[in-house]
């Protein structure tokens, strides 16, 4: 068997038990995280939130760190085992005092999810001019894993989890203009090529992680009813997109067919903690599963949540994914050596 994932090679769904509308509780049944530490950005919304649930109860202790600490401290109340912390993944020095706080603990760190996200905003920046996207869905995730190193290898069987998105497939990564400094500026474009990075970061950290037993995965979590990721698309692309009707609402026989909130954290819960996954790494999975790879065969239609599905070549790229580790090493300043 091929050891790692290098142009799809292992790129096959196996039979894992589960499908789209499995839910996390589902998943994680009978499996015992006890001692377990686990770091969830965005752990206190949407799936990020049931994610923080999933893990607290089944015994791991969960650190979530977040922008909004407000809003952090009032959505996990009551859940066992969750410390809260500031970070901001748009603010480089905020990742670096939450990794070196992190780091001064000593503690081994078994999951690192990265799960914090932003979709259809306008075009923003970070302090260090990165488009605010990229900044925050892959450039920042980045970051804190490169800074989380040695707590990963010291877990001695850590995973890193990048929650990822269909949206890989609006954009292949753009490296003549990432920050949108010479081209128009498209919101979709730009979640689309942050999310293919995100793809590309997990399957070469794999690749290089991998003899110090980290294992690395991307994951598209489906298209999920009652989240605040679309916060800020203007009602017009939706439109379009053919979900919602002419009055702005989503269409019924769509919303039907979207997965809850419980079902869109099921994947996370399986990569997290599958022994499937033991000896498989830097693969794109999707409803508890590894998904199949998208060589023109699948017809996608927004409309139709259970065809947007697949993951396209151009993010398991070996070049692709080379070469994205060295660019963000250079945009982000920090050299992130795996040994």
């Amino acid at each position: 068997m091929e050891n790692n994932n290098y142009q799809g090679a292992l790129q096959q769904p196996v039979n894992s038990g589960f499908n789209a509308t499995s839910t996390a509780s589902e998943v994680i049944k009978g499996i015992d995280l006890t001692g377990k530490i686990a770091i969830v950005t965005g752990g206190h919304t949407g799936i990020g939130l049931e994610t923080t649930k999933i893990l607290s109860a089944a015994g791991a202790t969960v650190i979530v760190p977040a922008r909004d600490l407000n809003k952090a401290i009032k959505n996990l109340q009551n859940i066992a085992n969750v410390e809260i912390e500031s970070m901001d993944l748009m603010d480089p020095e905020s990742v670096d005092a939450f990794s070196q706080q992190f780091i001064a603990s000593k503690r081994p760190l078994h999951l690192l999810i990265n799960n914090a996200g932003i979709m259809w905003v306008p075009l923003r920046r970070n302090n260090l001019g990165h488009e605010s996207q990229l900044a925050t869905n892959y450039l920042g995730q980045f970051q804190l894993t490169a800074r989380l190193w040695p707590s990963l290898k010291k877990a001695n069987g850590a995973r890193v989890l990048n929650v990822s998105s269909y949206g890989h497939q609006m954009a292949p990564f753009n490296f003549e203009d990432p920050n949108f400094l010479y081209r128009d500026y498209e919101t979709l474009q730009g979640y689309g090529q942050s999310k293919t990075a995100s793809n590309l970061f997990a399957l070469e950290l794999d690749n290089r992680g991998k003899d110090f037993k980290v294992r690395a995965y991307s994951l598209h979590p489906g298209s999920v009813l009652g989240t605040d990721l679309g916060r800020e698309e203007p009602i017009e692309l939706f439109k379009q997109l053919g979900t919602h009707d002419a009055s702005g609402a989503i269409k019924p026989e769509v919303a039907a067919k979207l997965k809850t909130i419980p079902q869109g954290a099921a994947t996370t819960i399986w990569c997290a903690t599958s022994s499937l996954l033991d000896h498989i790494g830097g693969v794109y999975c999707e409803d508890a599963n590894i998904a199949e790879l998208d060589l023109g065969q699948i017809e996608h239609r927004f409309d139709e949540p259970s065809t947007i599905r697949g993951v396209q070549p151009y993010s398991l790229d070996e070049i692709n994914a080379k070469r994205l580790w060295d660019l963000s090493e250079q945009m982000t300043g920090v050299v992130f050596q795996v040994l």
